[in-house]
Protein backbone atom coordinates (compact mmCIF):
# COMPACT_ATOMS: atom_id res chain seq x y z
CA UNK A 1 0.00 0.00 0.00
CA UNK A 2 1.59 3.36 -0.98
CA UNK A 3 1.74 6.22 1.52
CA UNK A 4 -1.03 8.25 -0.14
CA UNK A 5 -3.37 5.27 -0.03
CA UNK A 6 -2.46 4.61 3.59
CA UNK A 7 -3.18 8.22 4.56
CA UNK A 8 -6.57 8.20 2.81
CA UNK A 9 -7.61 4.98 4.52
CA UNK A 10 -6.32 6.13 7.91
CA UNK A 11 -8.28 9.36 7.60
CA UNK A 12 -11.51 7.58 6.82
CA UNK A 13 -11.00 5.01 9.54
CA UNK A 14 -10.36 7.80 12.02
CA UNK A 15 -13.64 9.43 11.04
CA UNK A 16 -15.47 6.12 11.40
CA UNK A 17 -13.94 5.55 14.83
CA UNK A 18 -15.19 8.97 15.90
CA UNK A 19 -18.66 8.10 14.67
CA UNK A 20 -18.34 4.79 16.46
CA UNK A 21 -17.68 6.59 19.73
CA UNK A 22 -20.94 8.48 19.26
CA UNK A 23 -22.67 5.13 18.82
CA UNK A 24 -20.91 3.54 21.81
CA UNK A 25 -24.02 3.16 23.89
CA UNK A 26 -25.80 1.22 21.17
CA UNK A 27 -22.71 -0.86 20.43
CA UNK A 28 -22.19 -1.80 24.05
CA UNK A 29 -25.79 -2.89 24.20
CA UNK A 30 -24.93 -5.57 21.69
CA UNK A 31 -21.99 -7.03 23.59
CA UNK A 32 -22.45 -10.76 24.21
CA UNK A 33 -23.81 -12.01 27.48
CA UNK A 34 -21.80 -14.67 29.27
CA UNK A 35 -22.19 -17.96 27.47
CA UNK A 36 -23.21 -21.02 29.42
CA UNK A 37 -20.32 -23.40 30.22
CA UNK A 38 -19.87 -26.21 27.76
CA UNK A 39 -21.55 -29.35 29.01
CA UNK A 40 -19.53 -32.52 29.43
CA UNK A 41 -19.70 -34.54 26.23
CA UNK A 42 -21.19 -38.01 26.27
CA UNK A 43 -18.81 -40.90 26.78
CA UNK A 44 -19.91 -43.11 23.91
CA UNK A 45 -19.29 -42.48 20.20
CA UNK A 46 -22.80 -43.51 19.04
CA UNK A 47 -24.41 -40.93 21.32
CA UNK A 48 -22.34 -38.21 19.67
CA UNK A 49 -23.03 -39.48 16.16
CA UNK A 50 -26.75 -39.45 16.86
CA UNK A 51 -26.58 -35.69 17.46
CA UNK A 52 -24.60 -34.61 14.38
CA UNK A 53 -25.63 -34.53 10.75
CA UNK A 54 -23.06 -35.02 8.01
CA UNK A 55 -23.98 -33.30 4.76
CA UNK A 56 -22.56 -33.98 1.33
CA UNK A 57 -23.08 -32.26 -2.01
CA UNK A 58 -26.54 -33.81 -2.38
CA UNK A 59 -27.63 -33.25 1.23
CA UNK A 60 -27.53 -35.37 4.41
CA UNK A 61 -25.86 -38.73 3.95
CA UNK A 62 -27.00 -42.13 5.18
CA UNK A 63 -26.30 -43.32 8.70
CA UNK A 64 -23.84 -45.86 7.34
CA UNK A 65 -21.89 -43.24 5.37
CA UNK A 66 -21.92 -40.93 8.40
CA UNK A 67 -20.57 -43.66 10.68
CA UNK A 68 -17.87 -44.50 8.12
CA UNK A 69 -16.74 -40.89 7.82
CA UNK A 70 -16.58 -40.32 11.57
CA UNK A 71 -14.66 -43.59 12.00
CA UNK A 72 -12.07 -42.41 9.48
CA UNK A 73 -11.50 -39.19 11.42
CA UNK A 74 -11.21 -41.13 14.70
CA UNK A 75 -8.61 -43.37 13.07
CA UNK A 76 -6.35 -40.38 12.40
CA UNK A 77 -5.51 -40.38 16.13
CA UNK A 78 -6.68 -38.69 19.32
CA UNK A 79 -10.10 -40.31 18.89
CA UNK A 80 -11.24 -39.41 22.42
CA UNK A 81 -10.39 -35.72 21.93
CA UNK A 82 -12.12 -35.71 18.56
CA UNK A 83 -15.23 -37.18 20.18
CA UNK A 84 -15.09 -34.57 22.93
CA UNK A 85 -14.96 -31.60 20.56
CA UNK A 86 -17.49 -33.11 18.20
CA UNK A 87 -19.83 -33.45 21.18
CA UNK A 88 -19.24 -29.85 22.25
CA UNK A 89 -20.11 -28.61 18.76
CA UNK A 90 -23.25 -30.72 18.71
CA UNK A 91 -24.30 -29.71 22.22
CA UNK A 92 -24.10 -26.04 21.30
CA UNK A 93 -26.10 -26.30 18.10
CA UNK A 94 -23.25 -26.63 15.59
CA UNK A 95 -24.38 -30.09 14.55
CA UNK A 96 -24.54 -29.71 10.76
CA UNK A 97 -21.12 -30.67 9.38
CA UNK A 98 -19.87 -31.01 5.82
CA UNK A 99 -18.19 -34.26 4.81
CA UNK A 100 -16.00 -35.30 1.90
CA UNK A 101 -13.75 -32.23 1.76
CA UNK A 102 -10.06 -31.50 1.42
CA UNK A 103 -8.36 -28.62 3.25
CA UNK A 104 -4.87 -27.35 2.43
CA UNK A 105 -3.07 -24.64 4.38
CA UNK A 106 -1.63 -21.73 2.43
CA UNK A 107 0.92 -19.63 4.30
CA UNK A 108 1.33 -15.95 3.36
CA UNK A 109 0.51 -14.09 0.17
CA UNK A 110 2.75 -15.59 -2.52
CA UNK A 111 1.47 -19.15 -2.04
CA UNK A 112 -2.12 -17.97 -1.67
CA UNK A 113 -2.17 -15.75 -4.74
CA UNK A 114 -0.48 -18.42 -6.85
CA UNK A 115 -3.15 -20.94 -5.88
CA UNK A 116 -6.02 -18.46 -6.37
CA UNK A 117 -4.77 -17.36 -9.78
CA UNK A 118 -4.44 -20.96 -10.91
CA UNK A 119 -8.00 -21.67 -9.79
CA UNK A 120 -9.33 -18.58 -11.60
CA UNK A 121 -7.50 -19.58 -14.77
CA UNK A 122 -9.18 -23.01 -14.66
CA UNK A 123 -12.72 -21.63 -14.10
CA UNK A 124 -15.39 -22.85 -16.52
CA UNK A 125 -18.69 -21.50 -15.19
CA UNK A 126 -18.62 -19.17 -12.19
CA UNK A 127 -16.24 -17.13 -10.02
CA UNK A 128 -17.39 -15.49 -6.77
CA UNK A 129 -15.05 -13.02 -5.06
CA UNK A 130 -15.61 -11.36 -1.67
CA UNK A 131 -12.91 -9.35 0.14
CA UNK A 132 -12.79 -6.61 2.74
CA UNK A 133 -9.92 -4.87 0.93
CA UNK A 134 -9.59 -4.85 -2.84
CA UNK A 135 -6.68 -2.81 -4.16
CA UNK A 136 -5.81 -1.77 -7.70
CA UNK A 137 -2.08 -2.40 -7.76
CA UNK A 138 0.46 -5.21 -7.71
CA UNK A 139 -0.72 -8.78 -7.15
CA UNK A 140 -4.28 -7.58 -6.52
CA UNK A 141 -4.33 -5.90 -9.93
CA UNK A 142 -3.04 -9.13 -11.47
CA UNK A 143 -6.03 -10.98 -10.02
CA UNK A 144 -8.33 -8.28 -11.40
CA UNK A 145 -6.89 -8.76 -14.89
CA UNK A 146 -7.55 -12.50 -14.66
CA UNK A 147 -11.14 -11.85 -13.57
CA UNK A 148 -11.71 -9.52 -16.52
CA UNK A 149 -10.24 -12.06 -18.93
CA UNK A 150 -12.53 -14.78 -17.58
CA UNK A 151 -15.58 -12.51 -17.84
CA UNK A 152 -14.66 -11.76 -21.44
CA UNK A 153 -14.47 -15.53 -22.07
CA UNK A 154 -18.06 -16.01 -20.88
CA UNK A 155 -17.46 -17.06 -17.26
CA UNK A 156 -19.84 -15.41 -14.76
CA UNK A 157 -17.74 -13.28 -12.38
CA UNK A 158 -19.12 -11.45 -9.33
CA UNK A 159 -17.07 -9.32 -6.94
CA UNK A 160 -18.20 -7.89 -3.59
CA UNK A 161 -15.89 -5.52 -1.70
CA UNK A 162 -16.32 -3.55 1.50
CA UNK A 163 -16.74 0.15 0.87
CA UNK A 164 -14.74 1.12 3.96
CA UNK A 165 -12.01 -1.51 3.70
CA UNK A 166 -11.47 -0.58 0.03
CA UNK A 167 -11.69 3.16 0.62
CA UNK A 168 -8.20 3.71 -0.76
CA UNK A 169 -9.07 2.22 -4.15
CA UNK A 170 -10.30 4.58 -6.84
CA UNK A 171 -13.85 4.09 -8.13
CA UNK A 172 -12.47 4.03 -11.66
CA UNK A 173 -10.89 0.66 -10.92
CA UNK A 174 -14.27 -0.89 -10.08
CA UNK A 175 -15.95 0.90 -12.98
CA UNK A 176 -13.42 -0.66 -15.36
CA UNK A 177 -14.18 -4.11 -13.95
CA UNK A 178 -17.89 -3.52 -14.61
CA UNK A 179 -17.17 -2.32 -18.13
CA UNK A 180 -15.28 -5.55 -18.75
CA UNK A 181 -18.17 -7.75 -17.66
CA UNK A 182 -17.57 -8.29 -13.94
CA UNK A 183 -20.60 -7.79 -11.67
CA UNK A 184 -19.32 -5.51 -8.89
CA UNK A 185 -21.03 -4.57 -5.64
CA UNK A 186 -19.92 -2.40 -2.70
CA UNK A 187 -21.06 -3.73 0.68
CA UNK A 188 -22.94 -1.09 2.70
CA UNK A 189 -21.76 1.90 0.66
CA UNK A 190 -20.43 4.80 2.71
CA UNK A 191 -22.65 7.13 0.69
CA UNK A 192 -26.25 6.30 1.73
CA UNK A 193 -27.53 7.56 -1.65
CA UNK A 194 -25.42 5.11 -3.65
CA UNK A 195 -27.77 2.16 -3.02
CA UNK A 196 -30.68 3.36 -0.88
CA UNK A 197 -31.82 0.90 1.74
CA UNK A 198 -28.40 -0.73 2.04
CA UNK A 199 -26.37 1.39 4.41
CA UNK A 200 -24.88 0.52 7.77
CA UNK A 201 -21.75 2.42 8.68
CA UNK A 202 -20.78 0.22 11.61
CA UNK A 203 -21.47 -3.12 9.91
CA UNK A 204 -18.62 -4.08 7.63
CA UNK A 205 -18.01 -7.10 5.41
CA UNK A 206 -14.72 -8.48 6.71
CA UNK A 207 -14.91 -11.77 4.78
CA UNK A 208 -12.17 -12.98 2.45
CA UNK A 209 -13.45 -15.58 0.01
CA UNK A 210 -12.96 -16.85 -3.52
CA UNK A 211 -15.11 -19.69 -4.92
CA UNK A 212 -14.52 -21.12 -8.39
CA UNK A 213 -17.26 -23.23 -9.99
CA UNK A 214 -18.31 -25.81 -7.36
CA UNK A 215 -14.83 -27.24 -7.06
CA UNK A 216 -12.42 -25.02 -5.13
CA UNK A 217 -12.70 -22.17 -2.65
CA UNK A 218 -10.36 -20.12 -0.49
CA UNK A 219 -10.92 -18.33 2.78
CA UNK A 220 -8.77 -16.94 5.58
CA UNK A 221 -7.22 -13.62 6.53
CA UNK A 222 -5.65 -12.52 3.24
CA UNK A 223 -7.10 -9.56 1.34
CA UNK A 224 -6.60 -8.61 -2.31
CA UNK A 225 -3.80 -6.31 -1.25
CA UNK A 226 -0.23 -5.75 -2.38
CA UNK A 227 1.04 -5.97 1.21
CA UNK A 228 0.97 -9.72 0.55
CA UNK A 229 3.34 -9.53 -2.41
CA UNK A 230 6.09 -11.01 -0.23
CA UNK A 231 6.09 -13.73 2.40
CA UNK A 232 6.87 -13.23 6.08
CA UNK A 233 9.54 -15.89 6.61
CA UNK A 234 13.20 -15.59 5.72
CA UNK A 235 16.20 -13.55 6.83
CA UNK A 236 15.39 -10.71 4.44
CA UNK A 237 12.42 -9.77 6.60
CA UNK A 238 14.67 -9.09 9.58
CA UNK A 239 17.01 -6.76 7.68
CA UNK A 240 14.37 -4.17 6.91
CA UNK A 241 13.48 -1.26 9.20
CA UNK A 242 10.35 -1.75 11.36
CA UNK A 243 8.57 1.20 9.79
CA UNK A 244 8.84 -0.38 6.32
CA UNK A 245 5.69 -2.47 6.86
CA UNK A 246 4.74 -2.77 3.19
CA UNK A 247 7.99 -4.51 2.28
CA UNK A 248 8.38 -6.65 5.36
CA UNK A 249 5.71 -9.11 4.37
CA UNK A 250 2.51 -9.87 6.23
CA UNK A 251 2.16 -13.16 8.09
CA UNK A 252 -1.23 -14.60 7.22
CA UNK A 253 -3.02 -17.89 6.66
CA UNK A 254 -5.50 -18.99 4.03
CA UNK A 255 -7.03 -22.42 3.39
CA UNK A 256 -7.80 -23.99 0.02
CA UNK A 257 -10.93 -26.14 0.11
CA UNK A 258 -12.45 -28.76 -2.19
CA UNK A 259 -15.72 -30.59 -1.71
CA UNK A 260 -19.23 -29.72 -0.50
CA UNK A 261 -17.89 -26.81 1.56
CA UNK A 262 -17.34 -24.94 -1.74
CA UNK A 263 -21.07 -24.98 -2.48
CA UNK A 264 -21.79 -23.89 1.09
CA UNK A 265 -19.44 -20.91 0.71
CA UNK A 266 -21.08 -19.98 -2.59
CA UNK A 267 -24.51 -20.13 -0.94
CA UNK A 268 -23.40 -17.68 1.76
CA UNK A 269 -22.08 -15.37 -0.96
CA UNK A 270 -25.38 -15.54 -2.86
CA UNK A 271 -27.37 -14.73 0.30
CA UNK A 272 -25.19 -11.69 1.01
CA UNK A 273 -25.35 -10.53 -2.63
CA UNK A 274 -29.14 -10.70 -2.68
CA UNK A 275 -29.54 -9.14 0.76
CA UNK A 276 -27.40 -6.20 -0.33
CA UNK A 277 -29.50 -5.64 -3.44
CA UNK A 278 -26.46 -6.06 -5.70
CA UNK A 279 -27.01 -5.74 -9.45
CA UNK A 280 -26.37 -8.79 -11.58
CA UNK A 281 -28.01 -12.19 -11.40
CA UNK A 282 -25.81 -15.00 -10.15
CA UNK A 283 -25.93 -18.26 -12.11
CA UNK A 284 -26.99 -21.53 -10.56
CA UNK A 285 -24.26 -23.70 -9.12
CA UNK A 286 -22.60 -26.01 -11.65
CA UNK A 287 -22.19 -29.67 -10.78
CA UNK A 288 -18.89 -30.39 -9.02
CA UNK A 289 -16.29 -32.33 -10.94
CA UNK A 290 -15.73 -34.53 -7.87
CA UNK A 291 -18.61 -34.45 -5.33
CA UNK A 292 -16.55 -35.74 -2.37
CA UNK A 293 -12.80 -35.43 -3.05
CA UNK A 294 -11.54 -35.99 0.50
CA UNK A 295 -12.32 -37.06 4.06
CA UNK A 296 -12.15 -33.78 5.95
CA UNK A 297 -15.16 -33.02 8.13
CA UNK A 298 -15.68 -29.27 8.09
CA UNK A 299 -17.98 -26.75 9.74
CA UNK A 300 -18.55 -23.56 7.75
CA UNK A 301 -19.12 -20.59 10.07
CA UNK A 302 -20.56 -17.41 8.56
CA UNK A 303 -20.87 -14.55 11.02
CA UNK A 304 -23.49 -11.85 10.39
CA UNK A 305 -24.45 -9.27 13.06
CA UNK A 306 -28.09 -9.63 12.01
CA UNK A 307 -27.95 -13.14 13.44
CA UNK A 308 -26.32 -12.18 16.74
CA UNK A 309 -22.88 -12.93 18.13
CA UNK A 310 -20.34 -14.29 15.67
CA UNK A 311 -20.64 -18.09 15.95
CA UNK A 312 -16.89 -18.47 15.47
CA UNK A 313 -16.39 -16.67 18.78
CA UNK A 314 -18.84 -18.89 20.63
CA UNK A 315 -17.42 -22.06 19.04
CA UNK A 316 -13.90 -21.06 20.11
CA UNK A 317 -15.08 -20.18 23.60
CA UNK A 318 -16.75 -23.56 24.05
CA UNK A 319 -13.75 -25.40 22.60
CA UNK A 320 -11.39 -23.60 24.98
CA UNK A 321 -13.68 -24.45 27.90
CA UNK A 322 -13.59 -28.10 26.78
CA UNK A 323 -9.83 -28.23 26.10
CA UNK A 324 -7.76 -30.88 27.84
CA UNK A 325 -4.26 -30.69 26.33
CA UNK A 326 -3.52 -27.55 24.35
CA UNK A 327 -4.86 -24.24 23.08
CA UNK A 328 -2.83 -22.46 20.39
CA UNK A 329 -4.11 -19.14 19.04
CA UNK A 330 -2.51 -16.99 16.35
CA UNK A 331 -4.46 -13.75 16.29
CA UNK A 332 -3.97 -10.45 14.49
CA UNK A 333 -6.30 -8.37 16.67
CA UNK A 334 -6.80 -9.64 20.19
CA UNK A 335 -9.19 -7.61 22.33
CA UNK A 336 -11.96 -10.09 23.17
CA UNK A 337 -13.17 -8.88 26.55
CA UNK A 338 -13.12 -10.66 29.88
CA UNK A 339 -15.11 -13.78 29.03
CA UNK A 340 -12.59 -15.32 26.65
CA UNK A 341 -9.64 -14.10 28.73
CA UNK A 342 -11.13 -15.89 31.74
CA UNK A 343 -11.58 -19.05 29.67
CA UNK A 344 -7.93 -19.01 28.60
CA UNK A 345 -6.78 -18.45 32.19
CA UNK A 346 -9.02 -21.22 33.50
CA UNK A 347 -7.68 -23.64 30.89
CA UNK A 348 -4.07 -22.82 31.81
CA UNK A 349 -4.78 -23.25 35.53
CA UNK A 350 -6.22 -26.71 35.00
CA UNK A 351 -3.05 -27.80 33.21
CA UNK A 352 -3.82 -27.11 29.55
CA UNK A 353 -0.83 -25.76 27.59
CA UNK A 354 -2.19 -22.39 26.42
CA UNK A 355 -0.02 -20.44 23.96
CA UNK A 356 -0.69 -17.25 22.01
CA UNK A 357 1.18 -15.72 19.07
CA UNK A 358 0.18 -12.06 18.86
CA UNK A 359 1.51 -9.05 16.96
CA UNK A 360 4.53 -7.18 18.24
CA UNK A 361 3.64 -4.44 15.74
CA UNK A 362 0.32 -3.75 14.15
CA UNK A 363 -1.48 -1.58 11.63
CA UNK A 364 -4.08 -0.87 14.36
CA UNK A 365 -2.02 0.29 17.32
CA UNK A 366 -4.78 0.61 19.90
CA UNK A 367 -5.80 -3.04 19.45
CA UNK A 368 -2.21 -4.01 20.16
CA UNK A 369 -2.33 -2.04 23.42
CA UNK A 370 -5.72 -3.53 24.31
CA UNK A 371 -4.17 -6.99 23.97
CA UNK A 372 -1.21 -5.99 26.10
CA UNK A 373 -3.55 -4.74 28.82
CA UNK A 374 -4.45 -8.42 29.38
CA UNK A 375 -0.90 -9.80 29.47
CA UNK A 376 -0.37 -9.58 33.23
CA UNK A 377 -3.55 -11.55 33.95
CA UNK A 378 -2.76 -14.15 31.31
CA UNK A 379 0.86 -14.58 32.36
CA UNK A 380 -0.09 -14.95 36.01
CA UNK A 381 -2.40 -17.83 35.06
CA UNK A 382 0.36 -19.59 33.13
CA UNK A 383 -0.57 -18.62 29.57
CA UNK A 384 2.47 -18.40 27.27
CA UNK A 385 2.50 -15.25 25.13
CA UNK A 386 4.75 -14.60 22.14
CA UNK A 387 4.90 -11.48 19.97
CA UNK A 388 5.85 -11.48 16.29
CA UNK A 389 7.68 -8.35 15.22
CA UNK A 390 9.61 -9.27 12.06
CA UNK A 391 6.38 -9.19 10.05
CA UNK A 392 2.85 -7.87 10.44
CA UNK A 393 0.91 -10.70 12.11
CA UNK A 394 -2.50 -10.81 10.41
CA UNK A 395 -3.53 -14.48 10.73
CA UNK A 396 -6.67 -15.59 12.57
CA UNK A 397 -6.23 -19.26 13.45
CA UNK A 398 -6.74 -21.62 16.35
CA UNK A 399 -5.91 -25.25 17.02
CA UNK A 400 -7.28 -26.84 20.19
CA UNK A 401 -6.25 -30.27 21.48
CA UNK A 402 -4.85 -30.96 18.01
CA UNK A 403 -8.30 -31.91 16.65
CA UNK A 404 -10.28 -28.64 16.49
CA UNK A 405 -8.81 -26.19 13.97
CA UNK A 406 -10.17 -22.83 12.84
CA UNK A 407 -9.00 -20.67 9.92
CA UNK A 408 -10.77 -17.59 8.65
CA UNK A 409 -11.35 -13.85 8.82
CA UNK A 410 -12.58 -13.53 12.43
CA UNK A 411 -10.37 -11.72 14.89
CA UNK A 412 -10.88 -11.87 18.62
CA UNK A 413 -12.00 -8.26 18.91
CA UNK A 414 -15.42 -6.68 19.30
CA UNK A 415 -15.74 -5.69 15.66
CA UNK A 416 -15.46 -9.33 14.62
CA UNK A 417 -17.56 -10.57 17.51
CA UNK A 418 -20.58 -8.27 17.10
CA UNK A 419 -20.07 -5.87 14.17
CA UNK A 420 -18.69 -7.57 11.05
CA UNK A 421 -19.70 -10.14 8.50
CA UNK A 422 -17.04 -12.85 8.90
CA UNK A 423 -16.16 -16.21 7.37
CA UNK A 424 -14.33 -19.12 9.01
CA UNK A 425 -14.01 -22.87 8.65
CA UNK A 426 -13.62 -25.33 11.50
CA UNK A 427 -11.77 -28.47 10.43
CA UNK A 428 -12.01 -31.52 12.68
CA UNK A 429 -9.44 -34.26 12.96
CA UNK A 430 -5.85 -35.00 13.87
CA UNK A 431 -4.30 -34.89 10.38
CA UNK A 432 -5.18 -31.26 9.69
CA UNK A 433 -4.55 -30.42 13.35
CA UNK A 434 -0.96 -31.65 13.01
CA UNK A 435 -0.43 -29.27 10.09
CA UNK A 436 -1.84 -26.42 12.15
CA UNK A 437 0.38 -27.26 15.11
CA UNK A 438 3.45 -27.42 12.86
CA UNK A 439 2.64 -23.97 11.51
CA UNK A 440 2.12 -22.67 15.03
CA UNK A 441 5.55 -24.03 16.04
CA UNK A 442 7.05 -22.25 13.05
CA UNK A 443 5.48 -18.99 14.18
CA UNK A 444 6.75 -19.53 17.73
CA UNK A 445 10.28 -19.94 16.43
CA UNK A 446 10.17 -16.46 14.83
CA UNK A 447 8.46 -14.72 17.77
CA UNK A 448 9.67 -13.32 21.08
CA UNK A 449 8.36 -14.74 24.37
CA UNK A 450 6.91 -12.30 26.90
CA UNK A 451 8.39 -12.99 30.31
CA UNK A 452 6.25 -12.16 33.34
CA UNK A 453 9.08 -10.57 35.34
CA UNK A 454 10.19 -8.29 32.54
CA UNK A 455 6.61 -7.42 31.62
CA UNK A 456 5.99 -6.26 35.18
CA UNK A 457 8.79 -3.70 34.71
CA UNK A 458 7.22 -1.96 31.68
CA UNK A 459 7.01 1.81 31.85
CA UNK A 460 4.21 4.17 32.83
CA UNK A 461 3.64 5.29 29.25
CA UNK A 462 2.91 1.75 28.14
CA UNK A 463 0.56 1.22 31.09
CA UNK A 464 -1.35 4.40 30.26
CA UNK A 465 -1.80 3.31 26.66
CA UNK A 466 -3.06 -0.07 27.86
CA UNK A 467 -5.57 1.61 30.17
CA UNK A 468 -6.90 3.83 27.39
CA UNK A 469 -7.16 0.87 25.01
CA UNK A 470 -9.06 -1.15 27.60
CA UNK A 471 -11.62 1.67 27.95
CA UNK A 472 -12.32 1.81 24.22
CA UNK A 473 -11.93 -1.95 23.69
CA UNK A 474 -15.63 -2.43 22.73
CA UNK A 475 -15.12 -0.06 19.81
CA UNK A 476 -12.04 -1.78 18.40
Amino acid sequence: MNQARARRRAGWLGLLLALGVLAATAACGRLPARAAPSPSPPASAPAVADRVTLVGHAGPVSAAAEAHDLARVRAEGNAALFERHLAVLAENGDNRLLRGNTARLLVDGPATFAAMKAAIAAAKHRILVEFYIVEDEGVAAEVAELLKAKASAGVSVALMYDSVGSMGTERAFFDKLRDDGVAVCAFNPVNPLERPGHWGLLQRNHRKMLAVDSDVAFTGGINLSNVYAEGSFGSARRKRPPEDADRQGWRDTQVALHGPVVTALATVFRESWERQGCKGELPTAPAPRVPAPGQRVVKLVAGDPANGINPTYTALLHAINASQRSVQLTMAYFAPGSELIDALCAAARRGVAVSLVLPGRSDVTMVLHAARSRYAQLLEAGVQIHEMSHAVMHAKTAVIDGVFSSVGSSNLDWRSIVGNNEMDVIVLGDDFGEQMQALFSRDLATSTPIEARRWAQRGLGQRLLEGLARVIEPLL
